[in-house]
């Protein structure tokens, strides 16, 4: 079902995760990247590297593009946009520490569940959005806190970098970032969407 060139994601994009972490509100969006190869579907194993001892769920909205994409102005991007799914942007906290930036600790392989489908009846403006671990809810959150909605971004990220057929932009997570371990199971629902589940395995 994904087959993306790349992932584009987005840090701190929640107004209340932001206040969470004490923070100032960013400007503009900030943007790294995933590889293609960190990405597994709904009911695939998130694999607990031995090179991390603080790995972290982040239960964010995907979105998913339908067509080249470059240039685009914010009232045009709903019409590159294919729809929209639930993401996981699994991150080894630690090497994020140690790193000082989030290659390393965002880009191994599994760390980008997607799923359970790509919705395209939603209104990405105001949705809900929840993760749990082992059915205890960790984040509840809507859409409507987001700093830059998905229009903004899909905007910003096409005048940087050429969108291709595919590609997934994931809009930030909000508060209530923890940690997993081998064993658990990893819930994101999105109203609308469906559920996105994984379980950790070392």
């Amino acid at each position: 079902m994904f087959n993306p060139t790349k992932i584009i994601a987005i840090g701190l994009n929640y107004y209340d995760h932001a206040k969470e972490m004490n923070v100032q509100v960013p400007d503009q969006p900030l943007i790294f990247l995933k590889p293609a190869t960190a990405v597994i579907e709904n009911g695939e194993a998130i694999i607990y590297p031995p090179q991390t001892d603080e790995l972290h769920y982040e239960g964010e909205l995907a979105i998913v593009i339908r067509d080249l994409t470059k240039n685009v102005l914010k009232a045009d991007a709903v019409h590159h946009i294919a729809g929209y799914s639930c993401a996981n942007d699994v991150t080894a906290r630690d090497l994020q520490r140690i790193d000082g930036q989030w290659t390393r600790a965002k880009s191994f392989d599994t760390f980008c569940p997607l799923g359970p489908r790509i919705a395209t009846d939603i209104d990405p403006s105001n949705v809900g959005i929840v993760t749990r671990v082992n059915g205890v809810v960790k984040q509840h959150s809507s859409t409507r806190n987001m700093i830059f909605d998905v229009y903004e971004l899909v905007s910003y990220v096409s005048r940087i970098m050429t969108l291709l057929p595919g590609d997934v932009i994931i809009t930030g997570t909000p508060p209530g970032v923890g940690p997993i371990q081998a064993g658990d199971e990893v819930e994101v629902e999105i109203e609308g969407i469906g559920i996105l589940r994984n379980i950790v395995q070392r």
